[in-house]
C-alpha cells in the first residue's frame, strides 16, 4: 500500500510549527474596540436648536438621553464613547462626546453644549509607598519589637489578679 502524504522534513516541519505558534500568540496582541454609549448621529444632533424644540421634540429626534442631571430633570446627556483596549491593559478612551440639552422650566431647549475628550483625565492612584504617621521602623524593629512588652505590667497584656 501507499502513502498518499510524503513525510515533511524535520526543519520544514519545525518552522512550520513556529509560524503556527507566533501567528497564535501575536492573535492575543491584537487592540480591541469598544463603544460606549449613546451612537452619535452628527445630523441628528445638529439638528437641536435652542428656542425651537422642546423635551417632547428632542426625545423624538434623539430618543431617552443617556442620564439625566441629578438635581434637576431639565439638564440631558447623551454620552458617547470609543475605547482601545491591547491584550490585558485598561481600555483608553480614543473619542468621546457628550451632548448636553438645557430646558427651561416650561421644557423649552435653552442651550446645547457639546464637550469631547478634553475633559478626560488619566487618574493614576497607584503609588510605590502609603504614608503614615510616626517613626520609621526597620525590618527587624517590625518582627522583634513586641518582645517583651506583651504581658508586661501596665501595657494591658496577660492576666492580672484580684
Amino acid at each position: 500500500m501507499r502513502r498518499r502524504f510524503s513525510r515533511l522534513p524535520a526543519p520544514r516541519l519545525i518552522a512550520m510549527g513556529a509560524l503556527l505558534g507566533g501567528a497564535m500568540l501575536m492573535g492575543g496582541c491584537t487592540q480591541l474596540r469598544s463603544h460606549q454609549g449613546y451612537l452619535m448621529d452628527a445630523a441628528l444632533t445638529d439638528s437641536i436648536a435652542a428656542g425651537i424644540d422642546n423635551k417632547e421634540s428632542v426625545e423624538k429626534t434623539l430618543g431617552r438621553p443617556t442620564f439625566a442631571g441629578q438635581f434637576t430633570d431639565n439638564d440631558w446627556y447623551y454620552v458617547s464613547r470609543d475605547t482601545r483596549q491591547l491584550a490585558f491593559a485598561s481600555p483608553r478612551p480614543v473619542d468621546q462626546t457628550i451632548l448636553h440639552v438645557k430646558f427651561d422650566a416650561a421644557g423649552n431647549v435653552v442651550a446645547v453644549n457639546r464637550t469631547g475628550t478634553e475633559l478626560v483625565v488619566k487618574i493614576d492612584p497607584i503609588s510605590k509607598k502609603t504614608p503614615t504617621l510616626g517613626r520609621e521602623k526597620s525590618f527587624f524593629e517590625e518582627i522583634f519589637g513586641n518582645i517583651g512588652t506583651v504581658g508586661a505590667p501596665g501595657t494591658g497584656g496577660g492576666t492580672e489578679g484580684p
